[in-house]
């Protein structure tokens, strides 16, 4: 019997030896496969929710977007995967927000990223979006905002290209593409 208890004791404590070093193990390793979570820049938090100079109700929202554009630009949705229409456009231009008509990013900064979702390096300034913290999902990301209306355009992650590191992922439905011929004429909607 003294035996029996004596080797249970013995595998427990190897077994707790075993177990803690490989939790020490695997947070290393987490470190180098999942770095640090994007940070917060400085103008990042500079309008607060309400407080867009772009405004309308709800009742407003579901009559000017489809119910897709709702769900994703109001109601902080995502769409599929590969199946929008933005993903693969290859055209020189800018896309602006759905929902308010903001000039957000550049053709020039968007790449192919492999994620099935437009994606850019950069907006074409950094105060055109506005990044709140986003913990939906049992995930911690980052997500993006129309520094105009408020609406919801996707996520920034930090496995991007040089010389930012960024990946602006964004929603098809949350932007409208206006062709670089275009450009110079276009005019957002009003308030």
């Amino acid at each position: 019997m003294k035996y029996f208890i004596s080797v249970t004791i013995l595998l427990l404590v190897l077994g707790g030896i075993t177990f803690s070093s490989t939790t020490t193990q695997s947070s290393e390793i987490d470190k180098h496969i999942h770095p640090a979570t994007f940070t917060f820049t400085p103008q990042a938090d500079t309008v607060k929710d309400g407080q867009y100079p772009f405004q309308r109700s709800e009742k407003e929202w579901k009559q000017i977007l489809t119910a897709k554009e709702y769900r994703i630009l109001r109601g902080r949705g995502t769409e599929l995967p590969w199946v929008n229409e933005l993903n693969d456009n290859k055209e020189e231009g800018v896309y602006v927000c759905g929902a308010c008509g903001q000039k957000l990013y550049s053709s020039e900064h968007k790449y192919k990223s492999g994620s099935g979702w437009p994606s850019f390096w950069k907006p074409i300034n950094k105060t055109l979006v506005q990044e709140k913290e986003d913990n939906s999902w049992f995930m911690n990301r980052t997500e993006i905002v129309c520094s105009r209306c408020g609406s919801h355009l996707g996520h920034v992650f930090d496995d991007g290209p040089e010389p930012t590191g960024l990946r602006y992922c964004m929603n098809s439905a949350a932007l409208d593409f206006v062709p670089q011929e275009k450009v110079a004429s276009y005019k957002q909607k009003e308030n």
